[in-house]
């Protein structure tokens, strides 16, 4: 299986400074009656520090959007919070460049800034991974990305 996307979304849940990937991975695991978290990464607030989290292993599907088989075709990151109202913070995205687009989307995966999807362009009935994060926001820190 080789994934030629990376699928942004948001947990629409508050970040509040503590792990909560724990709690999203119960979620999908005891209600939703999946194997694992949905997603291959996660990043949030852990203190004073945004941190990456791992979830599921990229060497097999996702569990994060059954449309147009993207759970076989993109590898899937989680920014924790609600992103409807405001954006993520330019830490949160920094962080997501450094630790996930540049060595793994780009140097493993061999992704380009056009490889970068939103969950709302499959699922249209959600706002994934938020109306106030934007493809123009995104593009301030993704060189090369088309707004």
């Amino acid at each position: 299986m080789k994934q030629t996307k990376l699928m942004l979304h948001h947990s629409l849940t508050e970040d509040s400074g503590t792990v909560s990937w724990s709690a999203i991975r119960r979620y999908h695991r005891h209600t939703k009656g999946w194997n694992d978290i949905g997603y291959n990464w996660g990043i949030e607030l852990a203190g004073d520090e945004y941190e990456v989290l791992l979830g599921r292993p990229t060497n097999g599907p996702g569990a994060h959007c059954k449309e147009a088989n993207m759970n076989h075709l993109a590898l899937s990151v989680c920014f924790v919070g609600n992103f409807d109202k405001t954006p993520p913070t330019p830490a949160h995205v920094e962080v997501f460049r450094e630790r996930i687009w540049l060595p793994i989307a780009v140097e493993q995966f061999g992704l380009v800034p056009g490889d970068i999807v939103f969950h709302r362009d499959f699922s249209p009935w959600k706002s994934c991974p938020g109306t106030a994060f934007t493809r123009q926001y995104l593009s301030a820190f993704i060189a090369g990305l088309a707004v």
